[in-house]
């Protein structure tokens, strides 16, 4: 095939438009970089390929996050939400969560409306088959027409496309997504640049029209009477919100499954990927909670303007007739028309620990993974790697030093120290219980904590990074005065923290309290009620960046470590920590290890060579 120079080169380059494409063409462009982002079919940019919606516990931390960093996901679902819930709110405001039902096709169109918005970002529609690389670093991306495209630096995000194969009982095609052509020659040419692929799994259940569907036999779930959103630039929700449903399985539907086990690739060999442990198929729930009679089932509607409704809970790759045989068992699914199959599908993914904390390869400088390429699940997972990724692209043509979030800054931070210094052997999903700060990275705080960054970056305005610094100020000054302010013998703020006492009670009980905005109410509030938690975490944290921020010199020695074991040693050796706090998480290093480790690097003190705070040199 013949060879043909595309006419321009470009800064930045983004192989793929999913969630996590779209954030990192988005960042770099508007960081100053002149950005190219490719994608198999222009229809189907930021497609919601399985369920219809963004948040939940995790990730609409991750969410609220990308927005606090000048991201599009928070503006994407206030502009293309159905209903609005906060969950978790009878537990501790660590773990609130908002979550929105999508209009998934409004969702794709303002992202793609958002894209070609960008002045330096440009779309092309194109089959990357090749990353071209001169020695150790990228050069830009090869099509499958022949094209080679120039760029300092390459993101992929190639979700489930490298080497997909899509899993219907007894049938298998090879594809991306049911419909879309699989990526088969990219995957060979990073195994042939020296990455090293797994293979995991996930899957989509079927999708019925609502006429087909008999509600009265479920339960209806509304939404929220004063919905929140999840941007902080959307200050009101006006809407009329769609219900969704809620039903079961029952015994009758867990016999066909059973009896039709030997014919789901699952359970007859022919799946060989690591499925998704936290959102299991309906056969898997079945073999392996024998002792359940009924599973929920969530009716999600997939849009205003469509009939499709989305079967939460039954992820399946089931042959279609079994497929058609289950929900008939299913009371007010006895009717149903299915519009599509559900199906499974396996792919490829690069380990993540091949990576540095920038999301950067450490084999192959300027290139960039992002995504399920990672071994991630979810669209919020991989729009906050999207983002990171694509700060990080551009800082890097910029030469500016790299921006990497830590565990204590953010559920990004989590999401990708969890990912290169643990890596993961199944589809990687973020909760709330993966974080140990939590409380102090709420979800309500992201725009206070994160805020600041992205002004320095150039991804927010100066007049949003000054309406921040006024709410900060605003916090601080309302917890000092309620703090002084008294009633009888007890100060404001000691009412205040009385389990059945809301900001409000306060402004109804003395008038010099001052009337503010839900946001600043609330997190004064927190700020008050969980003072002392929040204090003993900060000092906690304190005590832990000595260590955090111990660098470790590249190519640190530890073959000559006398008594490091041998697995020790042999996770330090692929991991190549950049910190001694980073080394402390890798899975199976103990406290004896880090002392070691410690001990080498005291003798080592004053032959360092700086590297910036996280990353390699450029």
């Amino acid at each position: 095939m013949k060879t043909l120079k595309f006419p321009k080169k470009y800064d930045v380059i983004v192989v793929g438009a999913g969630h996590a494409g779209c954030e990192a063409a988005l960042a770099a462009s508007r960081m100053g970089c002149i950005t190219l982002i490719t994608t198999l079919n222009i229809e189907k940019i930021a497609q919601m390929s399985c369920n219809p919606a963004i948040g939940g516990p995790g990730k609409s931390h991750l969410a609220r996050e990308i927005d606090a960093l000048g991201g599009e996901m928070g503006r994407a679902i206030d502009f293309a939400g159905i209903q609005f819930r906060m969950l978790n709110t009878k537990k501790g405001p660590a773990v609130w969560a908002p979550r929105a039902q999508a209009d998934k096709q409004q969702y794709q169109n303002f992202m793609r409306l958002a894209l070609e918005a960008e002045p330096r970002l440009e779309i092309l529609q194109a089959k990357v088959t090749e990353v071209l690389v001169s020695g150790k670093h990228v050069r830009g991306v090869k099509t499958d027409t022949g094209l080679e495209i120039s760029g300092n630096t390459v993101i992929l995000t190639t979700g489930t496309f490298l080497n997909g194969t899509i899993h219907i009982g007894e049938t298998s095609l090879s594809g991306g997504r049911l419909g879309e052509s699989a990526a088969l020659e990219l995957p060979a040419n990073l195994k042939q640049l020296g990455f090293s692929l797994g293979r995991l799994k996930t899957g989509t259940p079927c999708r019925i029209h609502s006429r087909s569907i008999d509600f009265s036999c479920f339960q209806e779930q509304k939404g929220d009477l004063n919905p929140q959103p999840f941007s902080y630039d959307t200050h009101q929700l006006s809407l009329e919100q769609v219900s969704c449903y809620l039903g079961y399985t029952n015994k009758r539907t867990h016999k066909v499954i059973r009896d039709n086990l030997n014919r789901s690739p699952l359970y007859s060999g022919k799946i060989k990927g690591v499925g998704v442990r936290y959102c299991p198929s309906i056969e898997d729930k079945v073999v392996k909670f024998p002792e359940k009679d009924a599973h929920q089932i969530f009716l999600e509607p997939e849009g205003r303007q469509t009939c499709e409704v989305y079967l939460n809970g039954l992820s399946t790759s089931l042959p279609q007739d079994v497929q058609i045989k289950m929900l008939k068992t299913i009371k007010g699914l006895h009717k149903s028309q299915i519009i599509r199959f559900g199906y499974g599908i396996e792919y490829d993914f690069i380990d993540p620990t091949q990576l540095l904390p920038t999301l950067e390869t450490k084999t192959i400088k300027n290139l960039y993974c992002a995504g399920q390429i990672n071994g991630t699940t979810g669209y919020e997972e991989a729009a906050g790697q999207g983002i990171i990724a694509g700060i990080n692209a551009a800082l890097r043509r910029q030469k500016r030093p790299p921006f990497v979030l830590d565990r204590t800054q953010a559920y990004i931070g989590v999401l990708i120290d969890d990912l290169v210094t643990k890596g993961t052997s199944e589809p990687y999903r973020l909760f709330t219980s993966r974080v140990e700060h939590r409380l102090l990275i709420r979800q309500d705080n992201a725009d206070v904590r994160l805020g600041p960054a992205a002004y320095k970056l150039g991804l927010i305005s100066k007049s949003k990074a000054d309406k921040i610094k006024t709410k900060q100020h605003l916090i601080e000054t309302e917890m000092q005065k309620i703090k002084t302010m008294r009633q009888g013998n007890c100060s404001l703020a000691q009412i205040l923290k009385r389990p059945e006492v809301h900001y409000t009670d306060l402004v109804a009980l003395d008038s010099r309290v001052s009337v503010l905005s839900d946001d600043v109410a609330n997190q004064v509030e927190i700020g008050i009620k969980y003072e002392g938690y929040i204090q003993r975490e900060e000092a906690l944290i304190q005590r832990l960046k000595k260590l955090e921020h111990r660098e470790i010199p590249e190519n640190f020695p530890y073959a000559k470590i006398t008594g490091l074991k041998k697995e020790a040693r042999e996770k330090l050796q692929k991991i190549m920590p950049l910190s001694v706090g980073q080394a402390m998480r890798i899975s199976g290093i103990t406290s004896s290890d880090i002392a070691l480790v410690l001990m080498r690097l005291e003798r080592k003190t004053g032959s360092n060579v700086p590297r910036g705070t996280f990353g390699r040199k450029h």
